[in-house]
């Protein structure tokens, strides 16, 4: 196995140009392979998760090129993907796999999607029970409620109201806002349960008026997909900077002194994760927003203070605070991170793992994690990354704490940030 030792670290500073919003890229493809028109799409993220995406659409007949060293062209196809019959490998992107079941179950062909055994664990069956409400004739062809999936031709039941479970993953209801405006009919999504990571429906429901539908929402458990909807390409499309990536610069900067300045999100982002700062905010460090960029400094008394929060808006950057906790003056418990189970790892047993070679104790329940620090952390820890890009991103953050960490595996952070470790030593050198 590849890895990365990094040297002990005492201060982190500096200025990040961050890498594009893999959510935003990855919807903004989709959104711009249905619509009507060509989209010019201005810096999306150089990743697995993306090239995945991007295969997929030349799979299915959509004419994509490259203009630029980040920006594609997009000439969508809303009367119909031109291809019925492919089969898709998606790797074990989420982002890509989730909205083009969606797409694909109301396009009239057959389809065979997979990726890599991670994946096949992730469930789908919520999205595939709520596609199934309408008409789509989906297929598991390993386990209930998993990929891969065999889509087939259907006669969909346009308009109506679907229902979905909401508090399993939040990309389940994303994948049907994104698609159902393909019906024409005007359809009604209700979410049965809390609906987790609110913020990133936002995302959804922004793109999607950018590209010409508008969803009327009445609180987060309806959402009215007018009839008559089509997608219209709005032209030019500029992909925000990754707000869950930044969490690790902010991080390091409110642990290594800073200060530390990430460009590429704000005040003006639609991303959710950018309320990591305000958490980073509230355990002492001292930060300061702009519209597009974001800085950070240690808290004056030089230590973070625990903390007891609430994750379920931003489970992904939460992640982050699990290590930042290693840094804090007392025990610190997260909740409300049930979702941590099914992605790229189970993260909630993985980071637990994790901590305790670094020497914290730590304890977990099925939706939350309890940590406290050490006197000190253990030298020379091989942390051990699960095939997940932010696994090895967070634990980058132990080498602050003096002393020597590997990372196994590094290059896991291809499905996000293939670069990761080449900035992380930028600001911290």
């Amino acid at each position: 196995m590849e890895f990365l030792d990094l040297k002990p670290l005492s201060q982190a500073a500096g200025r990040v140009r961050l890498p594009g919003s893999k959510s935003i890229s990855n919807r903004t493809l989709l959104l711009a392979a249905l619509a009507g028109g060509r989209t010019e799409i201005r810096d999306l993220l150089a990743s697995d998760d993306t090239d995945r995406m991007l295969d997929a659409l030349a799979a299915l007949g959509v004419a994509v090129s490259r203009c630029g060293e980040r920006d594609y062209r997009v000439t969508g196809s809303p009367d119909g993907f031109p291809v019925r019959q492919a089969d898709l490998f998606l790797g074990n992107a989420g982002t890509a796999f989730r909205p083009l079941t969606a797409a694909l179950a109301l396009a009239g062909g057959h389809y065979h999607l997979h990726g890599v055994a991670r994946m096949h664990e992730r469930p789908i069956g919520d999205l595939v029970d709520g596609l199934r409400q309408i008409g789509a004739d989906i297929e598991y062809l390993g386990n209930e409620g998993f990929p891969p999936l065999q889509i087939r031709p259907a006669t969909i039941r346009s308009g109506g109201t679907v229902r979905v479970r909401g508090n399993v993953s939040s990309q389940f209801l994303t994948a049907l806002l994104m698609a159902l405006p393909t019906t024409g009919a005007e359809t009604t999504v209700e979410v049965v349960g809390e609906l987790i990571s609110r913020p990133y429906i936002e995302i959804t429901l922004r793109l999607m008026a950018q590209f010409g539908v508008t969803v009327r929402r009445e609180g987060w458990q309806r959402f009215v997909i007018p009839g008559g909807a089509r997608y219209i390409s709005p032209g030019v499309v500029h992909v925000e900077g990754d707000a869950s990536s930044a969490s690790y610069f902010l991080a390091a900067g409110a642990i290594g002194g800073g200060p530390v300045r990430v460009e590429g999100v704000g005040r003006g982002s639609i991303q959710g994760d950018v309320a990591f700062a305000q958490a980073l905010e509230s355990i002492g460090a001292r930060i300061e927003m702009g519209d597009n960029w974001i800085e950070a400094r240690a808290p004056e008394s030089g230590r973070l203070r625990a903390f007891d929060m609430d994750f379920n808006h931003i489970p992904d950057a939460a992640m982050t605070l699990a290590v930042a906790a290693l840094f804090c003056d007392g025990p610190c418990r997260l909740t409300n991170i049930g979702s941590w189970r099914v992605k790229e790892t189970d993260r909630i047993a993985a980071m637990a793992t994790e901590l305790r070679k670094l020497g914290a104790s730590v304890e977990e329940g099925a939706d939350w994690l309890r940590v406290s620090a050490p006197a000190r952390l253990e030298p020379d820890a091989a942390i051990d990354t699960y095939d997940d890009h932010r696994m090895a991103m967070c634990f980058s953050l132990a080498a602050l704490g003096g002393v020597p960490v590997r990372i196994n595996d590094p290059k896991c952070t291809a499905k996000t940030f293939p670069e990761y470790f080449d900035v992380f030593a930028a600001v911290t050198n």
